[in-house]
C-alpha cells in the first residue's frame, strides 16, 4: 500500500513538472511531442500519440506520435465511425480496453501500417471550452500492468494542456491568414488608387478644359448644362486628388515644406472658396477669428488641405438652413481650431472610426451624401504630420465640432508624430 501510494505521488510530482515545462514552450510541435513522451512515461505505455479531428476529411488525423511512426501514420486518417478514437470523440468519454485486439472497433490500418499490434489502450477527448477537438490516446501498458483511473486522470491533465496549445496555434494561424489577406486587400486597393488616378487624369483634364472653352461660348440657356458638367468634372477632379494624397502618405512620399502660415488668412481663402458649394445647400458660413494676425510654422498647401476636407464635410452633412462655424483662437504653445456644424451628427459608435481611410457612417446603397471616406483621415494625416491633433465631439441629429491643435513652432511638435521636414 506504501509503495503504491508513494509511487502514485511521484507520479503526480513528475505530473506536475511536465506540466511546468510545457509553460514555458510556445511552439506547438515540440509541445505536442513532449505531452505524448510524457504521457507514455507516466502511463507505463509503449506508445502515446494525439489526433485531431478533421472536418473536412471527416475523420481523425495525427497531430503527434513517436518520431519512428509520425512519417507513416501522418497519411492515414482515423475514421469517426467504427473506431476506438472515433468513439472516443463521439461520445465525449474517455475509455480504458485491457483487450483492445478483441475490439471490433479497433482501427487496424495504424497497427498494420506500423506493425504494431494494439493490445491495451486508454484514451481521453481533447477538449477546449466544451468543444470536442481531438483524442489523447496511449496503448500497450508495459508488463502485463492494466490501465485504469489514475491513468485517465494523467491523460486528462495532459490532454487539456494539448487542446489549449492545439487552440492557441488555430487562433493565431487564423489571425495571420487574416492578417495577410487584409494587406494583399489593402496593397490591392493602392494600386487601384494609383493606377485609377493615374488613367483619370488626362481625360479629366480635357473634359475641364474644353468644357471652361464651351462655357465661355455657350449661350445663356446653355451655360447650365455646362455648369452641372464642369461641376461634376471638379468633383471627380477632387476624388482623384484625394487618392493621390491618400498614395503618397500610404508610401512616405509627403514631406512638410517649413515655411510661416499666415493662418487667419488661410482659414479666411479656404472658407471663401467654398461659399457657393455652401449656398447650393442653403447652408450658412461664418467664421470667427481671435486675431486677424494668427501665424504658426508649417506647411500651408498641406494645413489647406486639411481645412478643406473639413468645412467641405461640414456642408455637405448639413441641413437645409444649417451652419458652419470655423473658429481660431491663440493658446499657450498651440493655435486652437474648430469646425462645428449643425449637420446630421455622427452615432457615438461610429466616432471613432470616421478617421478611417475608406469608412463612411452611411451604408453604401443608401446614403444620402457624396464622397469616399477619406477626407476625413486625410485631414487627420494632414495635422498629425505637423504634430497637431484633431478630435471630433458629435451628437445624432445635433451636429458635430471637429477641434484641431496645431503647435506654433514646428520646434515644439511630438517627435514621434512630425516627419522630416524640407525646407
Amino acid at each position: 500500500m506504501v509503495n503504491h501510494e508513494t509511487n502514485y505521488t511521484r507520479r503526480l510530482e513528475y505530473l506536475l513538472e511536465i506540466c511546468r515545462n510545457l509553460s514555458a514552450n510556445l511552439d506547438l510541435e515540440p509541445l505536442l511531442y513532449a505531452l505524448i513522451e510524457g504521457a507514455s512515461e507516466l502511463t507505463y505505455s509503449e506508445s502515446s500519440s494525439i489526433l485531431i479531428f478533421d472536418s473536412e476529411a471527416n475523420n481523425l488525423r495525427f497531430a503527434a506520435a513517436p518520431f519512428y511512426q509520425m512519417e507513416t501514420l501522418n497519411n492515414i486518417g482515423v475514421p469517426v465511425e467504427n473506431s476506438i478514437a472515433g468513439w472516443v470523440f463521439k461520445n465525449k468519454q474517455p475509455v480504458i480496453l485491457h483487450e483492445a485486439d478483441k475490439d471490433d472497433r479497433l482501427f487496424r490500418v495504424a497497427d498494420r501500417e506500423t506493425a504494431m499490434k494494439t493490445r491495451s489502450i486508454a484514451a481521453v477527448p481533447l477538449q477546449f471550452r466544451g468543444n470536442t477537438i481531438g483524442v489523447f490516446e496511449t496503448i500497450n501498458k508495459h508488463d502485463d500492468l492494466k490501465y485504469d483511473e489514475a491513468d485517465i486522470f494523467i491523460l486528462e491533465t495532459l490532454a487539456s494542456q494539448a487542446a489549449f496549445a492545439i487552440q492557441n496555434q488555430t487562433i493565431l494561424e487564423e489571425k495571420q491568414e487574416a492578417f495577410h489577406k487584409a494587406m494583399e486587400v489593402d496593397r490591392m486597393k493602392s494600386d487601384f488608387i494609383a493606377i485609377a488616378s493615374h488613367e483619370l487624369r488626362t481625360p479629366l483634364g480635357l473634359i475641364l478644359g474644353h468644357g471652361s472653352f464651351l462655357y465661355d461660348t455657350a449661350t445663356d440657356e446653355q451655360k447650365p448644362d455646362i455648369d452641372i458638367i464642369l461641376k461634376s468634372a471638379s468633383r471627380l477632379k477632387q476624388i482623384i486628388e484625394d487618392f493621390s494624397d491618400v498614395e503618397k502618405l500610404e508610401y512616405g512620399l509627403t514631406r512638410l515644406r517649413r515655411g510661416e502660415v499666415h493662418l487667419s488668412s488661410l482659414i479666411r481663402e479656404t472658407s471663401n472658396a467654398f461659399r457657393d458649394i455652401a449656398q447650393d445647400h442653403k447652408v450658412y458660413l461664418e467664421i470667427e477669428l481671435a486675431d486677424e494676425n494668427i501665424k504658426i510654422e508649417g506647411d500651408t498647401e498641406k494645413i489647406a488641405i486639411a481645412l478643406r476636407n473639413l468645412i467641405e464635410n461640414a456642408i455637405i452633412f448639413n441641413k437645409p438652413g444649417g451652419r458652419v462655424n470655423i473658429k481660431a483662437d491663440v493658446i499657450p504653445g498651440y493655435v486652437k481650431m474648430s469646425i462645428s456644424d449643425t449637420g446630421i451628427g455622427i452615432p457615438a459608435d461610429e466616432q471613432k472610426k470616421v478617421f478611417q481611410r475608406f469608412y463612411q457612417v452611411e451604408k453604401h446603397l443608401i446614403r444620402r451624401h457624396n464622397g469616399m471616406g477619406l477626407g476625413l483621415s486625410i485631414a487627420r494625416d494632414m495635422i498629425q504630420m505637423h504634430g497637431g491633433k484633431i478630435n471630433v465631439d458629435s451628437q445624432e441629429n445635433l451636429g458635430s465640432i471637429f477641434t484641431i491643435f496645431l503647435p506654433q513652432n514646428l520646434a515644439q511638435a511630438d517627435a514621434a508624430q512630425k516627419v522630416f521636414l524640407v525646407e
